[in-house]
């Protein structure tokens, strides 16, 4: 639980970059301020307003999550893994979820540790607003999404918003690197798919041939390749070229 209040901060700090990049171009988020008196360690919050401030954070994680980092590659291309190997149900979803959320905190661990150093620890001292923080919690973010957006992509969303190409990469709004950043990792994702469901395609098609030309053409081809498939992922170690192949993929 204790960990959980410590990544609390930064949750509602990438909160508030969420929010700040849905609003139309030059709005600022209204600035409220509510009083609930003082303690020794600082303002106090109401147990109501803390639970309403909880819940809204939880509900922005998903979708930060989703938006924001690595995690929509690994879903899909463990998906695509799956598929491809004709286990239907295994692994299961929780177990890939799980996997993919264990992955996307490594892949984004300098990410977490460069805004607690520049953001959290300097906002504990009050050495920064709450606007300065939103400021400097987005740069590290925007910085891996840029290293991941394809150009390509990120010239159709300015096209499309009808807005000057930016001059430098500080100059990209957050508002169209997000869907760019989320059509260039889908990109990724099925070209990474594609080459995984190959091998399997090809062991299929053997014992298709294999089944056809001894005449067991009543007998499922899936039911026989299915082992062969997890044989042969089991024995090149799948998990192993995969997993590393999609981390030093957001490494490089």
């Amino acid at each position: 639980m204790k960990y959980f209040f410590r990544l609390l901060p930064l949750l509602i700090l990438l909160g508030g970059v969420f929010l700040q990049a849905q609003a139309p171009a030059g709005a600022a988020l209204p600035s409220v301020t509510v009083d609930f008196g003082k303690t020794p360690q600082g303002p106090a919050l109401s147990a109501t307003l803390q639970t309403v401030l909880l819940l809204t954070v939880l509900t922005l994680a998903p979708t930060i999550l989703v938006t924001m980092t690595c995690f929509t590659r690994i879903t899909v291309v463990l998906h695509f893994l799956r598929q491809g190997m004709g286990t239907q149900q295994t692994p299961s979803n929780q177990v890939l979820i799980s996997l993919a959320l264990v992955m996307s905190f490594f892949v984004m661990s300098p990410v977490g540790r460069e805004i607690y150093q520049e953001v959290l620890q300097p906002l504990e001292r009050n050495e920064l607003s709450l606007t300065q923080a939103m400021d400097k919690t987005a740069a590290p973010l925007k910085v891996f999404m840029l290293k991941h957006t394809r150009k390509k992509d990120l010239a159709l969303f300015y096209s499309i918003s009808k807005r000057p190409a930016p001059q430098t990469k500080a100059d990209v709004t957050l508002d169209v690197l997000l869907p760019a950043f989320m059509i260039s990792e889908l990109k990724t994702a099925f070209e990474i798919g594609f080459m995984i469901f190959l091998p399997f395609l090809i062991v299929d098609m053997v014992v298709a041939s294999i089944l056809l030309s001894m005449g067991m053409m009543m007998l499922p081809p899936v039911v026989i390749s299915m082992p062969f498939k997890v044989l042969l992922f089991v024995l090149v170690d799948g998990w192993y070229l995969i997993v590393g192949s999609l981390v030093k993929g957001f490494s490089i």
